[in-house]
This record gives C-alpha cells, structure tokens and sequence, in this order.
C-alpha cells in the first residue's frame, strides 16, 4: 500500500555509453522492513543504489521518501533526506576514535565538542547494543565493530533508508549474526533496511522481501517466505538449474594414473608452516578450512608470492626452483590471489591492458605485445568469457566484481598455464557467475591443466575438487577423496583431524 512506502524508486532509467544499465526499474521499501536487493554482478544493484544515493544522476523515473517526490543531486541530497549508505569497504578513518569518526564531517567537528561528542556517542552505542567504547580507536575494533559503527553513525544522522552494502563479506559466523541483530534492531524502530548480498542463506535469515534485477531490469519483487531459493537463483541467472545440479554429481574426476605435474616437500614460507603437496595433471584439488587455516598461505607459497624458506620442489618430476612469482609463471603456473583488488586488478588500467599483463611480463620488456595483438587477445577472451564491459578499452575499476575476476581470469588463460591456482575466485560475485568459472574449471581440467581451487563454500568445493586438502592451524589435518567428500565429513576433519 502506498501509505505504507517509505521509498518508491518508479521507472528509474540510467545510461551509460554502449550501456543501457538500468531500464525502468521500479523498487519500493517499507517503513521497518529488511529488503534485499538481489541479482548477479552487472545486473544493476550497484547503479540503482547510486542514483538512490546521488553517486549518479538517473536519465529517467522519478524518487519520493514518505509519499513526497524528491530530487538527489549528490549524496549530501540522499543524506538530507535521510537516506544513508554503509560500503563494503570501511569508509571511516581507523586512527580516530570511535566518536570522533560519529561525528566527523558534521556541525562543530568531532574535536570541538569532544567531551559531549563522547557522551552522546556511548549513549548510541549502548542502545544499539554495539560492544565498542566511544574513546576507543576506530582501528583496534573488529571489522564487525567498524560496520557497526558506521551505522551508528548513520542512524544518529536521521537515517530513514539504510542501505547495507555487502556488509558480511568480509566478518566471521559469530560476527555476521551480530551484525544481523543490530539490524532487526533497527527494523523494529521503524528504519527501513536495503540488503545487498550474494550470500543467499543470510538473505532468507534475515529479510523480509526480495527484489530480482537482471540485465538492468526488474525480474520482480517478492515475500522471502513465498520464494524458494532455488527459484531465487533461477530468476537471478534467467535459467533453470539444471546445469548447476549436474556439476554436483559426485563423480571421480581425476585419472589417479595421470602424472604428477607439482609436488612439494617441506615447502615453507614466512607466512606457511611446512607442509606436503601434489597435484596431477588434469586434477581439480582443494585446499578448504577455515578463515586463518593457512590455506592462502599454503598457496602463496606454492607460487612464490611470499619469501619461501624451506622445502623442495619438483615440476613434472624434475627438481625446480620457486621462490619469486615470476619462476612459478616460467613453470607454467598461474595464480588469482584472494583479494582481487590489492593482488589482481590494476583498476586505472584498461580491460585490455589487464588483460595482457601476466603474457607481457614472461615475454619481458624488450619483448612488447603488439597494439594489434593485444586487441585481439582482449577481444577473444571478452567473449569467450562473456566479459560485460562497453568496449576493451573501459577501465577494469568501473567493472563489476564479477566481471573483474573474469578479467583476472582471461590474464592467466592468455598465458596458456599447466597449472592454475584460484584462491576465492567466486568470493563476492553473483551465483550465474559463480556457475560459469566452476564449469570452466571443469573444462580446464578435461584439457589438461591443473587446478587447485579454494573457496569458503564448502558446497562450491565438493562440485568443484575430486581432492580436498583440509587444513586446521596453517596445518594439514587431512585429505579426502571419493565418498569422504562430503561436507559431514570436511566439517568433522577440521574440528578433529591430527595434523598430518
């Protein structure tokens, strides 16, 4: 009912060159509702969020707040009218306090009045049931804290509309469900909550309505309850499931007579405890536990992107020697770190460009990729891989997390690897995505290449690996095969495997 609204987003339109992101999108929120606003990555979640926030102005449609028509011109508008955004990444300055990042960049500053300032801000925090101090650093709190806060600060602005932007990407079990009561919290006081998330299990926990965007359009709106998760995922990704059941059928996958294409004794790094491992060739493996395991670590070290200290390599059976990434890539082995922005994308850099990187470092500087080449090179991989971007020479940073891991992807494919390791390559993007590099890394393995895949999905790894290697305390805890793969049985090994 329209009494009931508190935002009403109608026939929003949005362009961009060679882009038509978002074609008459309609989305309503109600007063103390969460709502989640669903789709894969390019589907126009993020578009729609900044003309809500006046990051981007709309080309059409129109906004209102409590029934009135308003005009978002930048986000001090959105914030006037009560509309606040809480990012991802942390956006508050770690070396403040907790007070003084509430009330930084308002009336009277956060020093002039630091004594009240704190006050108030402990008030806040004691009513949102926030375990922080207000003379605590920023800093020193969790990162659960710090989304925490930063909501806080939002909700002691008059926030009306709070938009949560993947906020539990980055926070543990215990903290995700602390962040989950805050947030039914804020819905019982009557502030409506808009819930971005690619994690479908919390979308069904906590929100009360569903809204389905896919190619820039609305797919519908839903009640939680009336819409099974299955059929979420079939509308996000515009088809039925019936490929994505049939990559989960347990199958042996790997010619246990193939050979050993990597093996490691010992191998140690300044971050990775010593530890045995192989992989043969045309094998899908996996490294699984949990958060600060050692799984990264294990993987850096295997190809040289942390100081290696100990342990003895072979490469098809000859002793070889990796201890810079640059001797990993001469070996044939190509790496997607974990966190794609730090260790993967070059934002400033031109899809082209990225995607050429990795093949221009082997080849050596004297050795330059061709203009020609590297537009070749670009455009077929845009389309083997089914890159959205509006042309080859569209910076990587104005991508989709999705589409950027796909360029990542593209780099290491150019340069035609016997050996891939993925470290969360479907961390953060949508399930149609998810589905695509899981199918290639099946297809990867059908023609040859090796590949070691690591997610925090446990489901994800068991459609994915014939092997999983678990780990518990940057220790080897056990290795499972066969009709062991199964998550009773990963979950049992890290809670009571010996180290091996």
């Amino acid at each position: 009912m329209q009494e009931e609204c508190l935002l009403t987003m109608r026939g929003i339109d949005k362009r961009f060159p060679g882009v038509h992101a978002l074609n008459g999108v309609d989305f309503t929120l109600r007063e103390g509702e969460i709502h989640a606003l669903m789709g894969e990555n390019g589907a126009g979640k993020s578009t729609l969020i900044k003309v809500l926030t006046g990051v981007y102005q709309m080309d059409g449609g129109e906004i209102r707040v409590d029934g009135k028509k308003i005009v978002i011109h930048s986000p001090q508008d959105a914030q006037d009218h009560g509309i606040s955004t809480v990012y991802q990444e942390i956006t508050l300055c770690p070396n403040l306090t907790v007070a003084e990042n509430m009330f930084i960049g308002r009336a009277g500053g956060p020093w002039v009045r630091r004594k009240a300032n704190e006050k108030r801000a402990d008030e806040i925090l004691v009513k949102l049931g926030i375990p922080a101090r207000s003379t605590q650093q920023l800093g020193d709190c969790s990162l659960a804290v710090q989304q925490m806060v930063a909501i806080a600060r939002a909700v002691d602005m008059k926030c009306k509309v709070l938009i949560l932007d993947e906020p539990t990407s980055s926070l543990d079990d215990k903290e995700v469900q602390m962040l989950f009561s805050l947030m039914r919290d804020l819905k019982s006081r009557g502030v409506g909550i808009i819930f971005v998330t690619h994690f479908l299990e919390q979308v069904y926990e906590v929100s009360d309505r569903i809204t389905v965007l896919r190619n820039g359009e609305l797919v519908g709106e839903y009640l939680t309850e009336d819409l099974p998760q299955v059929q979420l995922v079939s509308k996000m990704i515009g088809k039925e499931l019936e490929e994505l059941s049939s990559l989960g059928e347990a199958e042996e996958k790997t010619d246990k007579n193939a050979e050993v294409f990597y093996e490691a004794e010992g191998l140690s790094s300044s971050d990775a405890m010593p530890f045995d491992f192989s992989v043969r060739k045309g094998e899908v493996n996996g490294f699984t536990g949990l958060l600060g395991s050692g799984r990264s670590e294990s993987v850096r070290a295997i190809f040289g992107a942390d100081k290696v200290n100990g342990g003895t390599v072979k490469i098809k059976g000859k002793p070889a020697k990796i201890t810079r990434p640059i001797d990993a890539m001469k070996h044939g082995i190509g790496y997607l770190a974990e966190d794609r922005k730090r260790d993967g994308i070059i934002a400033e850099l031109s899809v082209r460009e990225n995607i050429i990187l990795a093949l221009q470092v082997m080849n050596g500087m004297f050795r330059p990729i061709s203009r020609s080449e590297s537009e070749a090179f670009a455009d077929e991989y845009i389309k083997v891989l089914n890159i959205k971007t509006a042309s080859r020479e569209t910076p990587v940073g104005s991508l989709s997390g999705g589409n950027q891991q796909k360029v990542i992807l593209a780099r290491w494919l150019l340069t035609h690897p016997d050996y891939l390791i993925l470290d969360e390559p479907t961390r953060g993007i949508d399930v149609g995505t998810k589905l695509e590099i899981q199918k290639l890394v099946l297809k990867l393995a059908e023609e040859g290449v090796s590949v070691t895949f690591i997610s925090s999905e446990v489901e994800e790894m068991l459609r994915t690996c014939s092997r999983l290697i678990v780990m518990r305390d940057r220790h080897i805890v056990g290795e499972l095969t066969g009709s062991d793969l199964n998550q009773t049985k990963v979950m049992k090994t890290i809670a009571g495997g010996e180290a091996q």
